[in-house]
């Protein structure tokens, strides 16, 4: 799969998207706008989440630290990195539904 095919140009509305995420600070953004985009509600790509499940991208997972994020600590988690707290916001109406215990 080439790259061009997951990495969604999208996530760069301020700026030309790259063509390539060839260093550990361009796949940090990338993930940083991802989850963020992702928190929004706006889902990513299957062959994204593929891209950045595989081991490789562990490093700029660790990297990037965007702790106010629950998409962030998905990825966390996918890469079995340790946990870190979540310092983002409580969202009443989901923190109290009585169905988040089987999620």
């Amino acid at each position: 799969m080439n790259e061009s095919s997951w990495l969604d140009g999208s996530l760069y509305p301020d700026t030309d998207a790259p063509d390539a995420l060839d260093t550990l600070a361009d796949r940090v953004e990338f993930l940083a706008r991802l989850c963020s985009a992702w928190d929004f509600g706006i889902l990513p790509r299957e062959a994204t989440v593929n891209e950045i499940r595989k081991k490789e991208w562990s490093p700029a997972v660790e990297a990037c630290r965007l702790l106010t994020s629950p998409a962030y600590h998905l990825l966390r988690r996918w890469h079995g990195l340790l946990p870190l707290a979540y310092l983002g916001q409580q969202i009443a109406a989901i923190r109290d539904d009585p169905c988040l215990a089987r999620v």
